[in-house]
């Protein structure tokens, strides 16, 4: 006989059939009624926007304080040495905020979804294990970077703040690549229902992790860039021009715009990973019903029974970006079960807002690298009013695609938990009162958004901005 083919229990696992979904969890033992579902998933989707913001400050602003500060330190400049202490004040309150929500996070993930963490848990502990571990160091330097400002020598005090940069962006890579793993899970085999062949690190390294972590980091650099550039922005448009504000303004908004365009090739790559491993989440992106060639790009457009209405068609565009021919073949929702598809018009809208906004940032990026060129040229930094007003709405645009970002990445997956494997209908608490807790989670949070920025406030008016007269003359950075 022929030697049986042995498969590897990395990358192996055997979808189930509908309707066998307690055979695999051995957890839902109850009919969940539809709005405890609904409550969880809100409650879930509320708390991860909310975190997401924080998480990507976490990344992000520790890059800018430990650079602020190591250019006050070679240029001797006290505006940068400025900026550094009072982000690294923000970043501290920060962090401690965050670490609230994202410990409500963990929770939230034993307390609503028994059934995914029950049954893979084995499966994805690694990522979480790591990412705690991250959590731990970043804490630890944090608390010395802050405490040793003024105890330490400064060249060996920015030294400090490097492992809270590492750290932060180890945590999100490895959270991020437990995320991942639920679009492409690898790692274990099924075998009458039950986990077997666990390999934690094929788990956690599978292929949606490359292109995922990158854009996610990339992402949480761009947030926290042009979230605090938009701060210095408002400041510039009430007429405060010192150098103060001016750095505070134009160094997060060259750090943001260098990483836009690398972002966008970035995102071109996690879409294109997403045609050929995720086709059905590709075709609620884009408002495909049908499978075929020649397949247009729309651009915006409300899903109507079986085809997308009122959208702008561009013909052939689909299949030029995906296979650089109009004879690409785009599968469409019309290759799966009506019941398994994701809500193609909150997916579709989603993923157009998130492209745009990105098109958007790239403008103010090319806009700031034609003033600097400018400037290089006739010594001069030439740039309009308007562009402090493009510069405030940079901020929270990238709010903006980041929260669609990740909508694009859960709705699109729906109605798996697990893509192929569990639903999120069987990975669901069926106890009921779910509702409650949705209620509970939005006055907690409600009561940490007004500390945080009640916090904040305060501690930019501590400090007065010392301003020199010559700091007055703006003729470095004119406003047209």
């Amino acid at each position: 006989m022929p030697e049986r083919r042995r498969r590897n229990p990395a990358r192996s696992f055997r979808p189930r059939k509908p309707g066998k979904a307690a055979s695999v969890t051995g957890i839902v033992l109850a009919v969940v009624r539809p709005g405890d579902l609904a409550a969880a998933r809100a409650q879930m989707g509320f708390s991860l926007a909310w975190h997401i913001v924080l998480a990507c400050l976490g990344v992000g602003l520790p890059l800018l304080t430990v650079l602020a500060e190591w250019r006050g330190i070679r240029t001797g400049d006290q505006s940068y040495r400025l900026l550094a202490r009072r982000w690294a004040r923000a970043m501290g309150v920060l962090f401690a905020v965050g670490a609230v929500s994202g410990t409500i996070l963990s929770f939230e993930m034993g307390l609503l979804w028994p059934g995914l963490m029950g049954t893979f848990g084995q499966v994805i502990g690694l990522p979480f294990a790591m990412e705690g571990i991250a959590f731990f160091i970043e804490a630890i330097f944090l608390g010395i970077y802050l405490y040793a400002w003024d105890r330490l020598e400064p060249r060996k005090h920015v030294l400090t703040g490097l492992p809270i940069i590492v750290a932060g962006i180890a945590s999100a890579f490895f959270v991020v690549c437990a995320n991942a793993w639920m679009n492409q899970p690898r790692g274990f085999t099924l075998q009458d229902g039950r986990v077997t062949a666990v390999q934690p690190w094929a788990a956690m390294f599978n292929p949606a992790a490359p292109p995922q972590t990158v854009h996610m980091i990339l992402a949480a650099v761009m947030v926290a860039c042009f979230l605090t550039a938009s701060v210095y922005a408002v400041a510039l448009l009430r007429g405060r021009r010192d150098r103060y504000h001016r750095l505070g303004f134009f160094l997060p908004l060259t750090i943001g715009a260098v990483v836009t365009p690398v972002q966008i090739v970035v995102g071109d790559w996690a879409a294109r990973f997403v045609a050929n491993y995720q086709p059905t989440k590709l075709a609620a992106m884009e408002g495909v019903y049908h499978t075929g060639t020649h397949v247009p790009l729309t651009i915006g457009g409300i899903a109507q029974g079986d085809r997308l209405r009122y959208g702008l068609e561009i013909p052939d565009g689909l299949s030029l970006l995906v296979g650089y021919s109009p004879d690409t073949e785009i599968r469409g929702l019309d290759q799966v079960p009506r019941d398994r598809w994701p809500p193609v018009t909150g997916v579709h809208l989603a993923f157009d807002l998130m492209v745009g906004v990105g098109f958007f940032l790239l403008l103010v990026a090319v806009w700031l690298a034609v003033g600097a060129f400018l400037r290089r040229r006739r010594g001069r930094f030439l740039l309009p009013r308007a562009f402090w007003v493009f510069g405030l709405v940079a901020g929270p645009a990238a709010v903006v695609a980041l929260e669609a970002g990740w909508t694009v990445t859960e709705e699109g997956r729906q109605p798996w938990i697990v893509q192929g494997v569990m639903s999120v209908r069987d990975a669901v608490n069926p106890a009921p009162g779910l509702m409650v807790g949705l209620w509970l989670v939005l006055v907690v949070y409600a009561g940490m958004t007004v500390g945080v920025v009640y916090v904040l406030r305060r501690l930019a008016k501590q400090t007065p901005v010392p301003v020199a007269p010559q700091e007055r003359d703006v003729e470095d950075y004119p406003v047209t």
